[in-house]
């Protein structure tokens, strides 16, 4: 694998200070051959007003323009904000995007409340573009059943058989006085997003002491199959472990095994892709210097090599963290989270290659890279 071309698909040092901080990659590849991707971006990370931006390529990823729609943030007279973009093509020609909106009436109120580790309402929302994502239909709230405090996290997955899935995670909501239970999950649509299943568990510690945080799961050939890795936090031991990976199929209900097996990568956040008996792993790595590279597993992710490791962005981080790796305290480290200025890869096969896009940049200014790698 080597890197044929690095580029920048929205450059924040350009933007408005309103729009001056981007994260949060997504990519979709289009059956017209068209590429977009997204992300949420807004004066800080994780303010009441943040949005969603987007740009095309139709070219490869050679070069990306972006697509000016302001998405509508108020959801049944009710202010909000985005926390992400990922789409996919439900049918040849309709195009869905799916966020997590968070409600803010207390534009007061940060996210996440350090007393009790909750998080402000959530609600996980659809909407469908015709035209290539220039315009957007109104949003739709999808079911998450009694599951509380949910985002969603990565790609959504299309199998061969047209059916759709849409993994987020559980939490708990704002001012809940109860322990956290984190869980990854995903719901299922055989309809083209026009409906979906109740949440299938993907991955639970059942003691809660291990935090499965961030699934990205990737489609494997037959459907409803899926590997998927997670960054993985040992909440008892205050660190974070290796990064987790777990193989199952949407069509067992429930899943025989939703305890992820750890893997040697050291790393958070990972984007992965499978390709026949390969796992692709694009991994983000907050220890100095920080790196996002790309690991390649052959055989579907029981073994990972370093020599087939290969460094795709190296970057010096100048936030003012507090947390490593070890000795967190929970709550600081949630505010190092919005700090980080650099991270959340995600990856797709384009053509003969693979295109993989992140964020990147100074704690000011945090600007969407992409990078095109060829076999």
């Amino acid at each position: 694998m080597e890197i044929q071309r690095r580029g920048i698909i929205y450059d924040a040092t350009q933007s408005s200070d309103a729009e001056k901080i981007a994260y949060t990659t997504s990519l979709v590849v289009l059956n017209s051959g068209v590429l977009l991707a997204g992300w949420q971006m807004g004066t800080e990370k994780h303010t009441p007003h943040n949005t969603i931006g987007l740009a095309r390529s139709t070219d490869g990823g050679q070069s990306w323009q972006r697509i000016p729609h302001r998405f509508e943030h108020v959801l049944n007279g009710v202010p909000g904000s985005f926390l992400a973009a990922e789409m996919v093509e439900a049918l040849p020609g309709r195009l869905q995007i799916y966020s997590t909106w968070v409600n803010r009436t207390d534009p007061t109120l940060p996210l996440f409340n350090p007393d009790t580790e909750g998080l402000l309402p959530t609600k996980i929302v659809v909407c469908e573009s015709t035209d290539d994502g220039d315009s957007w239909g109104p949003w739709r709230e999808i079911d998450t059943g009694e599951l509380k405090g949910c985002a969603v996290t990565g790609p959504i997955l299309k199998w061969s058989d047209g059916s759709i899935g849409c993994s987020f995670e559980s939490f708990k909501e704002f001012d809940d006085p109860s322990p956290v239970e984190p869980g990854a999950w995903i719901v299922v649509s055989r309809d083209a997003g026009k409906s979906f299943t109740l949440p299938t568990l993907i991955a639970q510690d059942p003691t809660h002491g291990k935090y499965f945080w961030d699934q990205r799961l990737a489609t494997k050939s037959e459907p409803g199959a899926y590997v998927g890795m997670f960054w993985t936090h040992n909440r008892a031991e205050q660190c974070d472990m290796n990064v987790h990976i777990i193989h199952g199929s949407t069509e067992q209900v429930p899943n025989a095994n939703t305890i992820p097996t750890e893997t040697v990568i050291e790393g958070q956040i990972c984007a992965c892709a499978a390709d026949g008996n390969r796992v692709l792993a694009v991994v983000v790595d907050r220890e100095q210097p920080g790196t996002i590279a790309l690991w390649i597993s052959k055989d579907n992710g029981a073994s990972w090599g370093i020599e087939d490791r290969m460094v795709l962005h190296q970057h010096d981080e100048q936030a003012l963290l507090t947390q490593g790796r070890t000795d967190i305290d929970y709550v600081e480290y949630w505010d190092d989270m919005a700090k980080w200025s650099f991270g959340h890869p995600a990856i797709q096969k384009i053509n003969e290659g693979w295109l993989v896009a992140w964020y990147a940049g100074l704690p000011d200014r945090m600007s969407i890279h992409f990078a095109i790698l060829s076999e």
